[in-house]
């Protein structure tokens, strides 16, 4: 089993950046697939971006394609989310998830792919 800490979300007004870090641990990091995915208040929770096991295949959201970007650290089992031209309604709570999967490149999209959830991290983008 992996589990997985996030940091780096905070207050931040529109047009700033952020940076979001997912800390694995548990297993082999290189093991997983990973994403992030985000939910605000009210709504369900969404696919933001995600990346393949070496970090070199990824997919975004059609909402931050062009100011996040994903990426990954095996050597520091660490996941990251930069995120840029920050707008209000990018507002929510922040989650890193993992799947195991070995031996082939995959991009998972999908709440459901996904077996292993952090505890989330604010993000508060103000006007």
């Amino acid at each position: 089993q992996v589990q997985l800490v996030e940091s780096g979300g905070g207050l931040v007004q529109a047009g700033g950046s952020l940076r979001l870090s997912c800390a694995a641990s548990g297993r082999t990091f290189s093991n997983y697939a990973m994403g992030w995915f985000r939910q605000a208040p009210g709504k369900e929770r969404e696919f933001v971006a995600a990346t393949d096991w070496s970090g070199g295949s990824t997919r975004y959201a059609d909402s931050v394609k062009g100011r996040f970007t994903i990426s990954r650290d095996n050597a520091k089992d660490t996941l990251y989310l930069q995120m840029n031209s920050l707008k209000p309604e990018d507002t929510a709570v922040y989650y890193c998830a993992a799947r195991y999967w070995v031996h082939t490149s995959v991009v998972l999209r999908t709440y459901s792919d996904y077996d292993y959830w952090g505890q989330g991290t604010q993000v508060t983008v103000s006007s």
